[in-house]
């Protein structure tokens, strides 16, 4: 119980302290966009919310679920970003994305009751597209993670679709 207070407590202080990050002037041109809130479906189904600093710079909190017939994961990520544009085509408000992070959270295995510290470092490598007409933005990513516990090990099943609402 104490470890799904800490993951609530580190979460409310990560989205919070976004706002008193000091952020330079972020381009509010129709293909880009501020900050945007929404879901994050995949192998770990979550909340996502996705803040620039400036226009290719951005921290993405993520807090999400995980879990079959064996375990449960309940995790906070915090992932740093860094956006480019696209070259090769001409799509109005696609870019790609690549950072690093790192996740802290809690875990239950179903058979034994055992439970712990859940404790990872995260890459993401990603597509990023704001809808030109509308307040919508959709990411699709692949975060490959380097489990430190329950079981050390890498896990390279990380793709995930983001649906986020801008503003």
């Amino acid at each position: 119980m104490n470890t799904k207070r800490l993951t609530l407590f580190i979460a409310l202080i990560f989205i919070g302290g976004q706002h008193a990050v000091a952020q330079e002037s972020v381009s509010h041109e129709s293909d880009t966009y501020a900050r945007a809130i929404g879901g994050r479906f995949g192998v770990a189904n979550g909340i996502t919310y996705k803040h620039f600093l400036n226009d290719s710079h951005a921290i993405d909190g993520i807090v999400n679920f995980q879990g079959n017939r064996s375990f449960t994961i309940f995790k906070v990520l915090g992932l740093y970003e860094i956006h480019q544009p696209i070259t090769f085509i001409d799509v109005e408000g696609l870019r790609w994305y690549y950072g690093f992070g790192g996740g802290l959270g809690g875990y239950r295995y179903k058979d034994t009751d055992a439970s712990g510290l859940a404790w990872s470092f995260d890459g993401v490598v990603g597509l990023d597209y704001k809808i030109p007409t509308a307040p919508i933005n959709l990411s699709l990513d692949w975060k490959p993670t380097m489990e430190l516990t329950p079981e050390s090990g890498v896990r390279f099943d990380g793709i995930g679709l983001s649906i986020r609402f801008v503003f």
